[in-house]
């Protein structure tokens, strides 16, 4: 009996439709001023603010986790709870989001959405470990592999800069999860195609990692 190894599609689907629920209920956080007047709708500036960053910030997730699973071959178990750690850290941005939005942008709330940036970023690595590192690594470059996993430490760190900015300037530290945020805008790593791999160009044969997509934003 051939035993068929178990494909990375159902993920990728339970995947894109946890990120769809995320999305759904953050924008259910947002509520309608009680009043009619411009001033009103101007003082829910934070909630405005967080919740576009948040948006943003878990488009740019989704993004990634979509270019990340394109070189998942095998839907492996190690995978597969990695994965649903991933989505955990991020179902925690409701959450948090509407915590800065209600205490307007308070230190400890800043801090602790800084913390849940932390989690999804480090929970992000150990999927760029399962995904990229394990398995077949020929067919992701060096450079691509090292690229991508400096970059989520750089931006693991930055994050934690940024909770603990936010404990003394709160809007310095939502500053500085803006400016993270720009890191990810292109998922993917342009690579140096060999003059071997003209050939394969020319004929119109090129593997994911020689195609650049388009950038987020």
């Amino acid at each position: 009996m051939i035993t068929r190894e178990p494909k990375p599609d159902r993920l990728n689907a339970f995947s894109d439709a946890v990120f769809a629920v995320i999305i759904t209920i953050l924008v259910l956080e947002l509520r309608a001023p009680h009043d009619w007047t411009l001033k009103a709708l101007v003082s829910l500036w934070p909630s405005a603010v967080s919740y576009a960053v948040s948006y943003f910030f878990i488009a740019i997730v989704w993004v990634n986790h979509h270019h990340l699973l394109r070189y998942a071959q095998i839907a492996t178990g190690r995978l597969i709870w990695i994965n649903f750690a991933h989505l955990f850290s991020v179902s925690l941005m409701p959450f948090s989001t509407a915590w800065i939005a209600q205490t307007e942008l308070a230190a400890i709330p800043v801090s602790f959405y800084a913390g849940v940036l932390v989690f999804v970023n480090a929970t992000y690595v150990l999927l760029c470990m399962e995904a990229i590192d394990r398995p077949q690594k020929e067919e992701v470059p060096a450079d691509a592999r090292r690229t991508m996993r400096v970059r989520s430490f750089i931006t693991l760190g930055l994050f934690a800069s940024a909770g603990i900015v936010a404990l003394e300037y709160p809007v310095g530290g939502m500053v500085l999860i803006c400016v993270c945020l720009i890191v990810y805008l292109r998922p993917d790593v342009r690579t140096v195609i060999s003059s071997h791999d003209h050939s394969d160009v020319d004929r119109g044969d090129r593997s994911p990692t020689d195609i650049v997509g388009p950038p987020i934003a």
